[in-house]
């Protein structure tokens, strides 16, 4: 194989292999994963292995190790049914809409006001959480545990308001006296966007001391569909203290060892000082944050299978009579906006809680590529003229770096012939025609492997920005121009229907079904490499000649799945590749075979017949 090409090919087999890779691994099973989503969503049943109707929504029963929750309530109602069978306190704010739940105290009624299910306004709101007896029970709860303290609240306990709204200006304070000295009292407030603070205080009218601990926990009940991405983390949720970032998938919490009775498995901490547990979906987290200055034990238990549960258990601390204790906790309930994280993150001195958002491992090079976009976004209000922009400023970055490559491979196509003429004169050795080339690279000073140095760097800033594109909530239904109503979904359109003028979908079709979703936007960025690929002489190898041929056609197979606004980053690079590349080549003096080639392409004449 000849030394000019050899570091196209290597580039070009990184790349099919990162992209056949994709494919198979994410891109062919997001429509199954997303259809399953929608049947479990449309489809009531009843979760297997449920305890009989009479234990729903029960007392909580504490388990050694862990802290209280209540068994798998089966569905015997419509989420509007169980919110309306019990006494709530309504939740009003510019972010969210819902209620809290007086029987309990748990806060199980979270619908988010700004997020919609798909790109039309008129859908449903995005719920959260949901309260017991329904088909996705999943809340957050806040107590106090003791084994001689006498009756504590639980589920069951019915809590006094003392109003009937809880707005950012008006907190609401829920009371509970258990008749044998001791009386409960908590107070919450909310901010304008997902934060609630949960104030617990009980006070000791008794003769004798007694010793509590307290504990907050976000409680989900049945195993989610998940989408199954292995760039996006869903699932168990934490940075406890020292210990770091910690995630569980929860197929991974539910093979733990058992930390407690009734079949309850996960991990513990002990002794942890800072960060939050919770639970974490693609855009929407609820997680519970503990007093950052207080020690405490942090789990992730799963119950069965069928209850996930993230949890913080404060440090005991005796009452005595007459006396008080109070302790704060927090709840995250809400969008996993980047500049809405980051602001908790600074303002309550969070530890690390701006890993809620899962910018992975090349978290120094996505975080700032978002800001970088989020930037360019708020001055022209579209995040697909930011992706553009972005792209020119990468060029420019890495242009230094471009010249040179394109630089070294001009002093390739110029010594081409005494690189001919060696390997004649040494055909039989090659270790011979090895030095000599080397020697020849010496003296011309040429980098052999240069000409990969762009492909290689283009692949982490690929990556980065897929990154962005997949997990932000910004990029969520944020429209381009045209058809692109969603930067972060496959372009909508197909050629396979004629870009909608066929009342059929292509995508409907078994296996193959997602191959077909070739829209205009890959399309484009299909003929951009092809231009590309015509800059430069066509190689004399059949073999190479065919795979640079069917290059662009296989590429825009590949980013037929992808989402639209890296197809869009992908189509713009290739254009603004043509355009250095050509600017490079013209001040090196190397002929530039673009419109050689075309001309050849095109006034090709077929076989005559017979």
């Amino acid at each position: 194989m000849r030394e000019e090409n050899r570091n196209l090919i290597v580039a070009i087999v990184l790349s099919v292999a990162v992209l056949i890779g994709w494919q198979y691994f994410f891109a062919a099973p997001q429509a199954d994963k997303q259809r399953q989503a929608a049947q479990q969503q449309q489809t009531t049943h009843v979760t297997p292995n449920a305890p009989t109707p009479s234990q729903a929504g029960g007392p909580s029963a504490p388990v050694p190790g862990t802290v209280p929750s209540t068994p798998a309530a089966p569905v015997v109602e419509s989420r509007e049914a169980a919110l309306a069978r019990t006494p709530r306190v309504a939740i009003d704010t510019p972010a969210i809409a819902g209620s809290i739940n007086l029987r309990g105290g748990r806060i199980d009624d979270v619908a988010l006001k700004n997020y919609h299910e798909t790109v039309d306004p008129r859908s449903p709101k995005i719920v959260l959480l949901s309260p017991a007896g329904t088909q996705n029970p999943y809340y957050a709860e806040f107590g106090w545990l003791g084994a001689e303290a006498g009756p504590l609240p639980n589920a069951e306990t019915v809590w006094t308001a003392d109003r009937q709204t809880l707005t950012p200006s008006t907190p609401v304070t829920l009371s509970w006296d258990n008749g044998q000295g001791l009386v409960f009292r908590r107070t919450i407030t909310v901010d304008d966007k997902f934060m609630f603070t949960v104030k617990s205080t009980v006070e000791n009218r008794g003769s004798a001391p007694v010793t509590l601990q307290s504990y907050g926990l976000v409680s989900r009940h049945g195993k989610p569909t998940t989408l199954g991405y292995y760039v996006l983390h869903e699932g168990m949720i934490g940075v406890l203290g020292d210990n770091g970032l910690q995630e569980l998938t929860y197929a991974n919490l539910d093979k733990k060892e058992q930390v407690a009775g009734a079949g309850t498995v996960g991990q513990t901490w002990q002794d942890v000082t800072g960060g939050f547990l919770g639970i974490t979906d693609k855009y929407w987290a609820a997680a519970v944050i503990p007093d950052q200055t207080q020690p405490y034990q942090g789990s992730f238990t799963s119950r069965q299978g069928q209850i996930y549960q993230a949890a913080a258990a404060g440090s005991t601390q005796t009452v005595q009579p007459g006396a008080s204790a109070e302790v704060t906790q927090r709840l995250f309930a809400g969008a996993k906006e980047v500049a809405t994280v980051d602001a908790y993150h600074s303002a309550l001195n969070i530890k690390n809680f701006d890993l809620l958002i899962d910018w992975g491992w090349f978290y120094f090079i996505t975080k700032p590529l978002f800001k970088v976009l989020d930037f360019f976004y708020r001055l022209f209000g579209n995040f697909g003229v930011a992706i553009l922009l972005v792209t020119v400023i990468l060029k420019a970055i890495f242009f230094p770096l471009a010249n040179k490559s394109y630089a070294s491979m001009a002093k390739m196509k110029a010594v081409q012939p005494e690189m001919a003429s060696i390997r004649e004169r040494y055909a039989d050795d090659k270790m011979k025609q090895q030095q000599a080339l080397m020697e020849l690279y010496k003296k011309e000073k040429i980098n052999p492997v240069a000409g990969c140095w762009p492909v290689l760097i283009q692949i982490p800033v690929f990556f980065a920005l897929y990154k962005v594109l997949f997990v932000t909530i910004e990029m969520r239904h944020a429209p381009f121009f045209g058809w692109i109503r969603d930067l972060a979904a496959p372009d909508p359109t197909t050629i396979f229907n004629l870009f909608g003028l066929l009342p059929y979908n292509p995508g409907a079709v078994p296996v193959v079904g997602h191959f077909l979703l070739l829209g205009a936007w890959p399309i484009i960025m299909g003929i951009t490499m092809w231009l590309q690929m015509k800059m430069n002489p066509e190689p004399p190898d059949p073999v190479q000649k065919q795979v640079f041929a069917w290059m662009p056609v296989i590429f825009t197979f590949m980013l037929g799945s992808f989402p639209a606004g890296l197809v869009i980053y992908w189509a713009w690079n290739n254009l603004l590749s043509v355009t250095q590349q050509a600017f490079i080549m013209r001040r090196n003096g190397v002929k530039i075979e673009l419109w050689d080639n075309l001309r050849s392409t095109f006034s090709r004449k077929s076989p005559a017949k017979g």
